[in-house]
């Protein structure tokens, strides 16, 4: 009887184990929401501030292991709310090269990352490889990029959260 449930309970660990890499490890990249002034390190407005709610409802289930903004306090304050939900530290980063890539390619679990109009098509384009992404025009603020990781094939898909963008 115990080696039947030893082989049970393999079994029960191994199926698991692969449906949990079937679903695939997720990247979750979007632009900071709406900022108070045009210029400068501005909060966000109160329409910025709703939207970074309304991200954390669009990922509330997605587990969020990892998060990380630009060091500004617009892309932080929309990443804080999401931050809290799964009690994960808001993390950092700066330039946009390599390196970075292969830190955000080797994390095993679903991240946040927030960033700019600017630099999103830098990340898309240095995670999936390519050049498929140009930058976001400055009335969009409602993207979400969600990428999948299964083993080392990488695939995208864009949606969108919060009130539509005045494009």
């Amino acid at each position: 009887m115990s080696r039947y449930l030893f082989l049970l309970n393999l079994s029960l660990i191994l199926m698991v184990s692969v449906s949990q890499t079937a679903l695939g490890q997720k990247y979750y990249i979007v632009r900071h929401a709406e900022k108070a002034h045009p210029t400068g390190d501005t909060p966000l407005s109160e329409a910025g501030l709703e939207r970074a709610q309304a991200l954390k409802e669009k990922l509330k289930d997605a587990k969020i292991a990892y998060v990380f903004t630009t060091n500004t306090l617009r892309t932080k304050q929309t990443a804080q709310p999401t931050a809290e939900h799964f009690k994960a530290e808001i993390q950092t980063y700066g330039k946009i090269d390599a390196a970075l890539i292969d830190r955000f390619k080797s994390l095993k679990k679903n991240t946040l990352i927030v960033g700019h109009s600017n630099t999103l098509d830098e990340l898309l384009n240095g995670m999936l490889g390519g050049d498929r992404y140009t930058d976001l025009d400055e009335s969009i603020f409602d993207r979400l990029f969600i990428i999948t990781k299964k083993g080392k094939r990488l695939t995208v898909v864009e949606s969108t959260y919060g009130q539509p963008s005045s494009e």
